[in-house]
């Protein structure tokens, strides 16, 4: 774990469980695609970094979540880079405790404010086009997120951030993390078509053609969704629909399962109502969803 990867000439990654991309701008000046999850994962970088002689001058968030950004404030206070980070992205990495705040939908319990969910501040400024360096190109990949993007690196090298995972994880726990279902469909119907000399996921193995895995991830949203229609055969309410998925893909329930998973159905069942295949009504003080 840790390992720095070469995929190009100037184009790296350091293997962690959310991949943190490395690009060399000359032979001292690097940026990061990414910091890790927490200081520990900034030191490592760190070491890398001394390793090389190398000079970070810029960290590129692709969106705000806690295992992306996580490293920022150590590598910030070591090294002085500067942090960039797109839309409402840069809102969250420079308030932290919205991303708890939002998944849980109220004030988040001490169980959900833990480094996982909850990165330290640092000082970020709005991603532009203006702010990359030359050669890159930004993409938005929204869906995961609320502005998530990708980076396109003159060596032709993509990271893709969370805009998909590996087959493995979407095997074992069946349902990812989404906020906006269509607009993540969208997505992965674009990186789909995509071509690239090596794509760079942030949870799924680097390799040299995307679109297979972009399939699988359509065809496992939509086997949820069809869950979730299935469910609905009669009225049930969100606690309901959730504790019975929970139950069918062997998920254990604690606060950050509830909280990850609960925000994602909630995102589901809009969704499939926006798209007419689920109708909403209150019943007796209960909100309840039927096909």
């Amino acid at each position: 774990m840790y390992e720095l990867v070469q995929v190009s000439l100037r184009d790296y990654y350091i293997e962690s469980p959310a991949k943190i991309g490395l690009v060399r701008l000359s032979d001292q000046d690097v940026c990061l695609i990414d910091s890790g999850s927490d200081k520990d994962a900034g030191r490592k970088v760190r070491q890398h970094l001394d390793a090389n002689g190398w000079r970070l001058t810029a960290i590129y968030n692709t969106h705000s979540n806690a295992d992306h950004i996580g490293g920022n404030k150590y590598l910030q206070g070591q090294t002085g880079c500067r942090i960039y980070a797109p839309g409402i992205e840069c809102d969250f990495t420079r308030h932290p405790i919205l991303e708890p705040s939002f998944l849980y939908g109220g004030f988040p319990p001490k169980e959900l404010r833990h480094k996982f969910l909850l990165a330290q501040e640092s000082d970020v400024e709005e991603l532009t086009q203006d702010a990359l360096p030359a050669g890159f190109e930004m993409l938005s990949l929204s869906g995961h997120f609320f502005d998530m993007v990708g980076f396109r690196t003159p060596d032709d090298t993509l990271y893709l951030a969370d805009s998909l995972s590996g087959q493995e994880t979407l095997d074992k726990y069946r349902i990812g993390f989404l906020y906006d279902v269509a607009a993540y469909l969208d997505t992965l119907e674009r990186v789909k078509g995509m071509t690239a000399k090596t794509f760079v996921p942030a949870h799924a193995a680097a390799c040299g053609d995307i679109s297979a895995l972009a399939q699988y991830n359509i065809d496992k949203v939509n086997e949820v969704a069809e869950d979730i229609l299935s469910l609905c055969a009669a009225p049930m309410s969100f606690e309901e629909i959730l504790q019975t998925l929970f139950t069918r893909y062997g998920l254990t329930m604690n606060f950050e399962q509830y909280a990850l998973v609960g925000s994602t159905v909630r995102s589901y069942l809009t969704w499939l109502k926006e798209a007419g295949r689920l109708q909403a009504e209150f019943v007796g003080n209960r909100l309840l969803f039927h096909t």
